[in-house]
C-alpha cells in the first residue's frame, strides 16, 4: 500500500469519529450511537499491512474516546484485536462478497462494543447496562455492517480518482533490431 491509501484511511477514521459526535439524526430516530471504526477496521484489515492496522486502531481508538464517556485508550484493544484476527484470516476469506463483506461488519461492529463492555466491566467503572442495551447493540451492528460494503467501493473510488493509471506497454521492444538498407 502507498503512503495516499494510508493517509486516506487515517483521515476517514478521523470524519467518522468527527461525524458520529456532531451529527445526531441516527442517535435521534434509532436511539442508538452508531460506530463505523470497526466497519472501517474491516476493510483496513483486508487492504493494508498490520503496522496500517495498529495505528489505525490507536488513532481512532484515542480519538473515538475523547469524544465519548469511554476512559481514554479502552476502545483500542478491541478495535486492534479486530483488526488484527481478520488480517491474520484474510487469505480464508471471501472478501469479494458483498454478503461476506456485510456479515464480517456486523460481526465487527458487534464484537467491537462487547469488548469493551467487557473491558469496563473488569475496571472501576459502572457501565450502565439495561434492556435497551440490547437495542442499541442491534442497530449498531446493522448499521455496521450496512456500511462495511461501502468503504470497499468509496476507497476503490478514491484510487481511482486519486493514483495514475498504468500506461500499457507499447510494442517497442529495446532489444529488436532495426536493419536499414537496400
Amino acid at each position: 500500500m502507498n503512503s495516499l491509501h494510508t493517509f486516506l484511511v487515517l483521515c476517514t477514521a478521523f470524519l467518522i469519529v468527527f461525524m458520529e459526535s456532531t451529527f445526531n439524526g441516527i442517535r435521534s430516530l434509532a436511539g442508538a450511537q452508531f460506530d463505523l471504526l470497526p466497519s472501517l477496521m474491516v476493510y483496513a484489515a483486508f487492504t493494508c499491512s498490520l503496522s496500517i492496522i495498529t495505528a489505525l486502531a490507536i488513532f481512532g481508538g484515542l480519538l473515538f474516546d475523547s469524544l465519548s464517556a469511554n476512559p481514554l485508550g479502552i476502545s483500542i484493544l478491541p478495535l486492534f484485536m479486530i483488526g488484527a484476527a481478520l488480517h491474520y484470516y484474510r487469505d480464508l476469506v471471501l472478501k469479494d462478497e458483498p454478503f461476506a463483506r456485510f456479515m464480517l461488519g456486523m460481526g465487527a461492529s458487534a464484537a467491537a462494543p462487547l469488548m469493551t463492555l467487557l473491558l469496563l466491566l473488569n475496571t472501576q467503572h459502572q457501565p450502565l447496562i439495561g434492556w435497551f442495551t440490547l437495542w442499541q447493540w442491534i442497530v449498531v451492528s446493522l448499521l455496521g455492517a450496512a456500511a462495511t460494503p461501502w468503504w470497499f467501493k468509496f476507497f476503490y473510488w478514491l484510487n481511482v480518482a486519486l493514483s495514475y493509471r498504468t500506461i500499457p506497454g507499447s510494442s517497442f521492444r529495446p532489444d529488436r533490431e532495426i536493419k536499414r538498407g537496400r
